[in-house]
């Protein structure tokens, strides 16, 4: 099996493990009380909780698997079928919330498996891109941006808030995806490198913003809201700084990318029950 499938399967595996981590982390969420949105209580409410315990494993082995992906292939690709997790997501919550998909969501279902088929053969292999100390400083700055835009709109109630909170936390991994692309290969110069470092800031800061951005709707809609910019923005970078579609691909890509997006955009209608606070 050559790297760029086994680096395919990291990406399927990743999705699978963010899909249910994300269910797991709603029901840690809403039994951790009425705590202020971005305050560090919540955290240490939900670390006190086996659920999140293991809502943080699957995060974990899941980015540890988004990042082999990253290695060996384009974020366009790889960004895509991370966004099939909300997807995951809404099929987990019927189980987990007692509720069912409607025909619509079902068909949003199908366009993500639909999407995702298109956009397989569409990437070329091996392709590394590369970023000096001036993109780790504009990704350090775009993390702390975030936060500061997170902590001003922190009050805003209900869906609305899900939704923007959402926003910034895929920005967040968004971040943390670029850093993943422009990391260097194993060895003494993955020590000296900043993209390790951002993106671990990167990546806490996202995580905690998702976490909030939960407390203010439901799994699905927070998390279809972070897909948008998770998927989107480092999709776009990525390109910018080198990544490439076969040639003769690129139609393919466009449709493919575009229907997996627009495939966990729809879900972001399905209104999955929360579980009431212990």
């Amino acid at each position: 099996m050559s790297s760029s499938s086994l680096a395919a399967l990291c990406a399927l595996g990743a999705m699978g493990l963010f899909g249910v981590a994300a269910v797991l982390q709603a029901l840690a969420t809403s039994r951790a009380g009425d705590v202020a949105v971005l305050d560090p209580r919540l955290l240490v409410r939900l670390a006190r909780q086996p659920v999140f315990l293991l809502a943080l494993t699957a995060n974990l082995v899941g980015f540890a698997l988004h990042l082999l992906a990253l290695q060996r292939l384009p974020l366009f690709l790889v960004q895509a079928v991370i966004a099939g997790s909300v997807a995951v997501t809404a099929v987990l919550s019927i189980r987990v919330f007692g509720v069912g998909l409607r025909r619509r969501q079902w068909g949003a279902v199908a366009l993500v498996v639909l999407g995702l088929l298109l956009l397989a053969p569409t990437a070329t292999g091996e392709d590394r891109v590369e970023g000096g100390a001036g993109s780790a400083l504009v990704l350090a700055l775009a993390v702390a941006v975030l936060l500061a835009v997170a902590t001003w709109v922190r009050h805003v109630p209900g869906p609305l808030g899900a939704v923007l909170l959402g926003l910034l936390a895929g920005a967040g991994f968004g971040v943390v995806a670029l850093c993943g692309r422009l990391l260097p290969e194993l060895g003494p110069d993955l020590l000296t490198s900043p993209f390790p470092y951002v993106l671990v800031v990167a990546g806490a800061t996202a995580y905690f913003v998702y976490s909030a951005a939960m407390q203010r709707g439901t799994v699905t809609t927070a998390t279809a809201a972070m897909v948008v910019t998770q998927t989107v923005v480092p999709a776009l970078a990525g390109l910018a700084l080198g990544d490439a579609v076969r040639s003769g691909f690129v139609p393919l890509a466009v449709a493919g990318f575009g229907l997996a997006l627009a495939g966990a955009l729809g879900l972001a209608r399905f209104e999955a029950p929360v579980v009431p606070a212990v």
